[in-house]
């Protein structure tokens, strides 16, 4: 009896298990655009975990190497496309510049480019985290670009 109701409960749990992993699919995390007026343009995808296993890579900066920053107007709105459900539920990005380090407000998928002339590059983080169990996530990645401003 204590063995039916062991292998019946390992069966719940099992499925259950299964079924919030279906959240997330594909082998890797979904690509990620951001759009500038009427162009989009591909970011660079970083560090990730995802359907149990983790990618770590280089910070932005290192790996933008070599690629040509995005021009932008200063003030510019700069929106975040994800063709993918269910969409991340948790954001952070940052922006680098001279080795310093400034935390950027993302307001419905978009942030303002800045106003001075120059060479930013951003680390755009998103979580896919657990509705129901706090600090549980499914999945997370870190996507690069870099924004020139004219």
């Amino acid at each position: 009896m204590h063995k039916r109701l062991f292998l019946l409960l390992l069966i719940i749990l099992l499925t259950l298990m299964g079924c919030s992993n279906n959240r997330i699919v594909g082998e890797k995390p979904p690509k990620t655009l951001i759009k500038i007026g009427n162009e989009t343009y591909e970011t660079t995808l970083g560090s990730y975990c995802w359907k149990g296993r983790c990618v770590d890579t280089a910070g932005p900066v290192e790996l933008l190497e070599g690629k040509k920053p995005i021009k932008v107007r200063p003030g510019e709105d700069v929106t975040f496309v994800m063709e993918y459900e269910p969409k991340p539920n948790k954001f952070h990005i940052v922006q680098l510049k001279e080795n310093r380090e400034t935390e950027v407000v993302v307001e419905d998928n978009r942030f303002v480019a800045p106003i001075e002339k120059g060479t930013y590059y951003y680390s755009y983080g998103v979580w896919w985290m657990d509705e129901n169990e706090a600090n549980f996530s499914h999945g997370d990645a870190f996507y690069a670009f870099a924004l020139e401003v004219n």
